[in-house]
This record gives C-alpha cells, sequence and structure tokens, in this order.
C-alpha cells in the first residue's frame, strides 16, 4: 500500500516515510508505549490510519524536513554546476573527433567492399570473354586491393567503437565522483527521520492504541443507515385531502332524470 498525496512530503521521501512506519510497526514489542498492538488493533489496521493522517504525521518534522531538502538541492545544484563546466571545456573537442570517427568508421567499410565487389565481377567477366583483355589483371588486383582496405577499415570501426566506449564510462565514473558525500546531508538526514519517528509515528500510534476512536486523524466510520440529505431542522407540511364539509369542497350534484317517451302504435292517439 502506498501513499497518495503529502503536502510537506516530496514524491522521492515517500518511501522513506514508508520504511519509517513499518519500522516502527515491527519494532513495537521494544516500545512499552506500543506494547498493546494486537489488542484492539492489528499492524495493517494501524497502519492504514497512519497513511490517512500522513499530513499530521510529516508536518511533526516539517521543520527537519525544510532543512533536509535545502541541503540536498544546494548539493546537486553545486555537482551540476561543476559536472556542466568540465563538459563545456572538454566538450567540442570530444564531439567533433568522435563525429569524424563515427563517419570514418561507417563509411570506410561501405565504400570499400562496394567498390571490391565491383572491380572483382567485371575482373572475372573480362576474364570469362576469349581472348581476354589485358585490363582484366588490373580490374583483378585493384578488386583484392580494395577487399584489402575493407578489412582494415572494419578493424578501424571496432577500434573506434572501443575507444568510444571507454571514454564514455570513464565520463560517467567522473561525474559519479564529483557528486560529494556530505556528513552534513547525512545529518540533517538523519535529524529529519528522527523527528518524523519521535514526535510523529510513534506518538500517533501510540494514541490509537489507546484509544482507536479518537483524535482528528483518525477515520471516522459512516452511520449506517444515514440518509443522503441531511436533516435541515423542519418537517414537510401536512397536506391532506379536503373533506366533504370543507371551504373548498367541490358543491355536490346529481345526474338529470331523463325517461324515454311513452309511443304508442300507429292506432293509438296521443294523450
Amino acid at each position: 500500500m502506498h501513499m497518495t498525496s503529502a503536502p510537506h512530503l516530496l514524491t522521492e521521501d515517500r518511501p522513506e516515510f514508508d520504511r519509517l512506519l513499518d519500522e516502527a510497526l515491527r519494532t513495537a514489542d521494544e516500545r512499552p508505549e506500543l506494547a498493546t498492538l494486537g489488542e484492539r488493533l492489528n499492524a495493517e489496521q494501524l497502519r492504514t490510519m497512519a497513511l490517512a493522517a500522513i499530513t499530521l504525521l510529516t508536518a511533526a518534522a516539517a521543520a527537519e524536513y525544510d532543512h533536509y531538502v535545502k541541503v540536498r538541492e544546494e548539493l546537486r545544484d553545486g555537482a551540476l554546476s561543476a559536472f556542466g563546466t568540465n563538459a563545456e571545456d572538454g566538450g567540442e573537442d570530444q564531439d567533433g573527433g568522435a563525429g569524424v570517427s563515427a563517419v570514418v568508421g561507417v563509411l570506410a567499410p561501405v565504400l570499400a567492399g562496394t567498390a571490391m565487389l565491383i572491380f572483382l565481377l567485371v575482373g572475372y567477366c573480362l576474364k570469362m570473354i576469349d581472348p581476354a583483355p589485358a585490363f582484366a589483371e588490373t580490374m583483378l588486383t585493384a578488386g583484392w586491393l580494395f577487399g584489402g582496405l575493407t578489412v582494415a577499415a572494419v578493424l578501424f570501426a571496432v577500434v573506434g567503437l572501443l575507444v568510444t566506449a571507454l571514454r564514455n564510462s570513464s565520463t560517467e565514473v567522473t561525474a559519479e565522483e564529483s557528486v560529494p558525500i556530505s556528513d552534513e546531508l547525512s545529518r540533517a538526514r538523519e535529524a529529519w527521520r528522527n523527528a518524523l519517528l519521535e514526535r510523529g509515528i510513534v506518538p500517533f500510534l501510540r494514541d490509537a492504541l489507546a484509544d482507536p476512536t479518537a483524535g482528528p486523524g483518525y477515520p471516522v466510520p459512516r452511520t449506517p443507515g444515514a440518509g443522503r440529505i441531511p436533516s435541515l431542522g423542519y418537517t414537510r407540511p401536512d397536506f391532506t385531502s379536503p373533506g366533504p364539509n370543507s371551504p373548498g369542497s367541490r358543491p355536490g350534484f346529481s345526474s338529470p332524470d331523463f325517461t324515454s317517451p311513452d309511443f304508442g302504435g300507429p292506432d293509438q292517439d296521443p294523450e
């Protein structure tokens, strides 16, 4: 499990927080204040709670961490400046020499090999003619000469690649050796680690073991069955359908009584 974000902690230093937290949980039996580990909360639960409260824990050692980051950045800037100066002093000559060597190493074997194939092919074709022209032997001799040049060019290219590889390796070693290992940086890092462990991580774990549900940095469980809409402090008005005698009731009426007229037969006069 890794942390998501921490305003007081750079990304490169987050693994160090993980290591300190794991070390505190692994050596909890050596600290009397953490002796109750496993009774109420286990190590994984405590680790989850600490990761959720990482902002509070890193803030406890903010001053030491700011000093540590400042010293580290100053050393990095100084090392980069020194390396850049050395690169500017010898970079142009090395780049020029390397460029010429690369061109010669690539083109020479290709051109010599192509010329060898052409001269040998033409020379042997002329040898097949009866009688063979006098310059056929000259073409064959030139072909074999270019063959020797091809072998020499390949050897030159191999040597150039080896020299370039050795030069690059020596440059990398010089760059690594130019980065100073400062005692001040070691002291600043150790001061931050101790402050984070003793003022941040260990007190947090101790308070969590004493009362797992208290403290601003502890996760608060949601109330089971709680709705998504909060109560606003009033109830809905009670709407009921109007009664028959209410002022707003609709007037009652009945349908008219329609009856059919009394019609007799054709011989009967109407009344």
